[in-house]
This record gives structure tokens, sequence and C-alpha cells, in this order.
């Protein structure tokens, strides 16, 4: 075989056997077959052991799947036997259930009275200020009444006695006056424990020092008011708590402490005021600007007023200090002209005492109109606050709405109280200044008929 034959066949046995280590070429054909051929047999017997392990695995995994499919027969039978178990159980259980209402038969009647006589007294345990005596009796009723609301446990002779305790006890409680310690939430916020009388249903107060108080059914807690009522209330309240007698007259709140607390958190005066915000502050200063202008009107014209009475007294002796005297003043020194000019300068100097005599008039007249427009700027700028609360936060809660409202309107009602005191103090001091202007025209009327008297003489 040439050199070139021999180089291709050696390639293709090298191209189809590519494991063939470098190292472990052949000098010779005969060799070179000797190796392909050992290598042939080792692979074949690879080949088979592979099969062998697989053929192994196969096996393995039909015995897992035939143990899965046993598994999942013996849990169906399992279900099987459970649901036929279950409803077995139901029947018995609707039986049992069946068995024990006849035998309650009318106590069934008699639990759900005791279920709804429990509850109620819950509700008014729960507003009683007696509770403050007596803070443990609800947790009774909340176990009898859950107790009853099952209907399958009977009611012992014990339980129900102490529900008609409770229900006797209410009952006497209302009609007595008990003194206590409890613990008391005070106005600053601190809680501490005070001397309580207990008025019945009504009232609890406060013994030192003399406090009304508030139940707080939420918190089940005495609560100070914060704002007391005013007059002699807490005096009657004082004489009240160390008084030894039994009989003495005190305030009560017949609807238990609720009028109580809605009057005493009726905004006063300072509130109101406070609720008118910048608006309402300017109306208050215009009023008060008004009320002062009005007095020193009253005050100047009053004085004027009695000293032009007096120089009316006494016409021959004019004096500069007064309106009138200065007209007679001005008369004297013009008695030299005619009627005409004297009519004219008597009539210029009544009217240089106008000005001093209608001071301020205008402008108490001009507050007696912006107060009541002012109110009106602060109603609606307070509705334009209301309206834009409503639209964020919607209508749910129709107290808050009420509230904007009667806050806006504050502002028109303190316009109108500064309006109408200002229109009335502008008529008086409009009409003693008229008074006194009445008066000066009238005696220069009658010092020109005089004057005119005697020229007609002459």
């Amino acid at each position: 075989m040439s050199h070139a034959l021999r180089s291709l066949v050696m390639a293709g046995l090298l191209a189809s056997a590519p494991a063939f280590a470098q190292d472990d070429s052949a000098a010779t054909l005969d060799e070179l077959l000797e190796q392909v051929r050992t290598k042939t047999l080792a692979d074949q017997g690879q080949l088979q052991q592979r099969e062998a392990e697989f053929a192994r695995a196969v096996g393995e995994q039909a015995n897992l799947l035939a143990q899965a499919k046993a598994r999942r027969d013996a849990l169906e039978n399992r279900g099987s036997e459970l649901e036929a178990r279950f409803d077995l159980n139901k029947r018995e259980i609707d039986t049992r259930q069946q068995q024990l209402d006849d035998k309650l038969g009318a106590l069934k009647e008699l639990f759900g009275i005791f279920q709804q006589t429990s509850g109620d007294l819950q509700g008014i345990f729960f507003d009683s200020p007696i509770s403050a005596q007596y803070p443990d009796r609800t947790e009774f009723l909340e176990a009898f009444a859950k107790k009853m609301s099952r209907a399958s446990e009977i009611s012992t002779i014990e339980e129900i006695e102490r529900l008609w305790f409770e229900l006797q006890r209410e009952m006497t409680e209302t009609g007595k006056i008990v003194r206590f310690e409890a613990p008391v939430l005070l106005a600053d916020g601190t809680q501490g424990q005070r001397d309580v009388i207990r008025l019945g249903a009504f009232d609890v107060v406060s013994a030192d020092p003399a406090r009304y108080l508030s139940w707080r059914g939420e918190t089940q807690s005495l609560a100070e008011l914060k704002r007391q009522p005013g007059g002699d209330t807490l005096d009657r309240l004082d004489d009240y708590a160390s008084s030894t007698d039994p009989v003495a007259r005190i305030d009560l709140d017949p609807t238990g402490g609720s009028l109580l607390e809605r009057l005493v958190e009726a905004p006063g005066l300072g509130d109101r005021i406070e609720q008118g915000g910048l608006v309402g502050y300017v109306i208050l200063a215009l009023g008060a600007v008004a009320l002062l202008v009005a007095l020193e009107r009253l005050i100047t014209l009053s004085i004027i007023g009695a000293k032009v009475a007096a120089q009316r007294r006494n016409l021959d002796s004019p004096q500069t200090g007064n309106p009138l005297g200065r007209v007679l003043m001005a008369y004297h020194e013009n008695r030299g002209v005619n009627a005409e000019t004297l009519e004219m300068k008597l009539g210029e100097a009544v009217l240089k005492e106008l000005p001093s005599l209608n001071r301020f008039l205008t402008f108490l007249k001009i507050i007696a109109v912006a107060a009541p427009l002012l109110g009106l700027l602060g109603t609606v700028t307070g509705m334009i606050n209301t309206f834009q609360a409503i639209t964020l936060f919607g209508t749910g809660d129709p107290k808050t709405m009420a509230g904007g409202i009667s806050q806006a309107l504050v502002t028109t009602v303190q316009g109108l109280c500064v309006a109408i005191p200002t229109v009335f103090l502008h008529s008086i001091c409009s009409t003693r200044a008229k008074a006194v202007v009445h008066m000066l025209q009238e005696q220069s009327a009658g010092l020109i008929a005089q004057y005119m008297e005697k020229g007609s003489r002459a």
C-alpha cells in the first residue's frame, strides 16, 4: 500500500475514534486494527452496562408509581370513610339537638327573656352614674347574656338571683344619696381621688372642692366638667356638701348630667366674640369708637346747651364761651349797619357754630351703616369656609356643619348689636345739636326783628 493510502486510512480512523490518545499511535496497520478492535469491545461493554442501569431505573420508577397509586387509593378510601362518618355524626348531632330542644321546651323563651333583660340592664348600667360605685356589675351581665344567647346551658338559681338583685339594686340606689371615694379625671387632665356625692341617678358632685362631675359611659369613669355652671349654683353645692342638714337646696339635672353638660358647653360672650374672627373684632372696635364719640358728643352738647340756656336768660351781657354769646357779640359789633347786612352777619355767626355742634355726627352715621355690612361680610366669608369644609369632608356630621353656620352668623349679630345702638346715639346727639342750632336761629331772628323795629321808629 502506498504511503498516501496509508495516510488516508489513518486519518479516517482517527476521525472515527477521537478519544484515542495522541501517544498511542500505531506504527503499523496491524497494531492500529488491534487498537480499534480493543476500543470497540470496551465501548460495547460500557454500553451494555448503561443499558442495564437504565433498565434498573425503569423498574424502580415503576415500583414508585405503583406505591403512589396504592397510597392514593388508600387515601380515597379513607376520605370516603370520613365523609360517611361526618354524615353520620351530623345526623346524630341533629337528633341530639332536637332532643335537647324538646327537653328545654318553654325554657328557651325564658332564656330569651333573661338575655333581653341582661342586655337592657347593660345599656342602663353603661350610662348610669351608679356604676361609679359598683363598677364590677357589668361583667356579670355580659357573661350571663352571652351564656343565654347560646341556649345550650341552663342558668343556675344563683345567676337568676344575681340578675334580680342587680335590677333591684339599681332601682333602690336611684333613690339614695351616697358619699364615697372615687377616682376623678380633673379639668386639667390629671386624675385624683376625690370625695364624691352621688345624688341618686341624677348627678355626681365632688365635695371638696364643690364641683359638678359627669359620668363617662365609654370610659366608665367620672370626669370634672371643664366649665361649671355660673350664678349661685356652686355656692349652693358647697353649702350642701359642708352641711349636715339632710334637707338642703341644690340644683339637679333630671337627665342624669346630659343637660348640664350641654348647658356648660354653651358658648359665652367671650366665645361668641372669638367666633367672630377678624371681622368681628373690627366691628367691635368700631362699636367702641362709636360709643366713645357718642359719649363725648352727649357731654359736650349737654354743656353747650346749659351755657346757651344761661346766656339766653342774660342777653344783655354776651359771653364768648358759648355759641349764643358769640352770636350776640356779632350783633353788638354790627349794630350800625343796615338790617340786611346785620342779618347776613348773624347768619354767618350761626354758620360758624354749626361745625363744632355737628362734629363727628356724620362719623356715627357711617358706623351705623357700615357695621351691618361688615357683619354680612363676615357671614359670607364664614359660609364660604363652611361649604369648603363640606366639599372636602362631606355632610356626614350635621353637627359640624351647623356649628360652622352658627359661627358664620355671629358677625351679623355683632354688626346689628353695634349698628342699632349707634343709630339711637346718633339720633340723640343730632337732636341735641339741632336744638342748639334752632335756639341760635331763633335768637338771631329775634335780634334782627328788634333791630328793624328800632330802625323804623327812628
